[in-house]
């Protein structure tokens, strides 16, 4: 039984490097582990979107202001998904978009998060717009990624509040100029690891959280900024599972 704790213990430890790296740094990136303002800006902090990332929650204070934004956030349960479709928020990425920051601004909605979020950007010869590289923070999972075009899918735009879980809280009701804005809002949009986006699919946070448990009570709060902003419910459900992560 001692030699398999003690083998368990250096598996711990063995797992802990290879995600942290010695000394301090971040294994993904091959540097030093960035700083809590470099990984992003809190959300209570960045109420309208358009600074970078998502930072966690990490006081007591904050925490507490978190839990009382989730608070306010009105609950229903979902109707059905009959009539959705994409296309119904507008093309993908569209610069099209009246009365959300970034609107109109003659580039797309994905590089323009790309751009918000990454450092050391890079850009096709001859564009102000299309990033081809750059360093970038992932909250969901708590590592740097060396991000480059050519391997694309490696982070994907999320839809904080999925579109279809829009739909099915009362987008389906809107016209589709509100639905436009709320499918390119820089508020409801994080690049992430792709793996992370793929496996959150359309899941309330009662069904779905990021990997990384330091950054699930900042998820939460950015989640009910988009659900008052829009005024859109919540389920029960997730309510109750938004202010489990803020310790409510």
């Amino acid at each position: 039984m001692r030699t398999h704790r003690r083998t368990a213990s250096a598996a711990v430890l063995l797992t802990a490097l290879a995600v942290t790296g010695c000394g301090g740094k971040d294994a993904a990136s091959g540097g030093a582990a960035p700083s809590a303002a470099e990984r992003g800006t809190s959300p209570l902090a960045n109420p309208d979107g358009t600074k970078p990332g998502l930072a966690s929650l990490a006081s007591d204070t904050d925490r507490k202001a978190g839990l009382d934004l989730i608070s306010r956030v009105k609950t229903a349960e979902p109707g059905p998904q009959t009539g959705y479709d994409r296309d119904k928020f507008g093309p993908s990425w569209t610069d099209d978009v009246d009365g959300i920051p970034l609107g109109h601004n003659n580039c797309d909605t994905r590089n323009d998060l790309l751009a918000r979020d990454g450092k050391s950007v890079e850009r096709k010869d001859g564009s102000d717009c299309t990033v081809t590289a750059m360093t970038i923070w992932d909250p969901y999972t708590g590592k740097t990624v060396q991000w480059t075009k050519q391997k694309a899918s490696a982070i994907q735009i999320d839809h904080v509040m999925p579109l279809s879980y829009d739909w099915k809280q009362g987008a389906a009701a809107w016209d589709k100029a509100r639905r436009v804005q709320i499918a390119n809002d820089p508020l409801n949009l994080l690049p992430v690891d792709g793996s992370q986006n793929s496996s959150k699919g359309d899941k309330g946070p009662a069904e779905w959280l990021p990997a990384s448990p330091e950054i699930r009570c900042a998820y939460a709060v950015r989640f009910a900024q988009v659900a008052l902003k829009y005024d859109l419910p919540v389920t029960p459900a997730d309510r109750t599972a938004m202010r489990q992560q803020c310790g409510g």
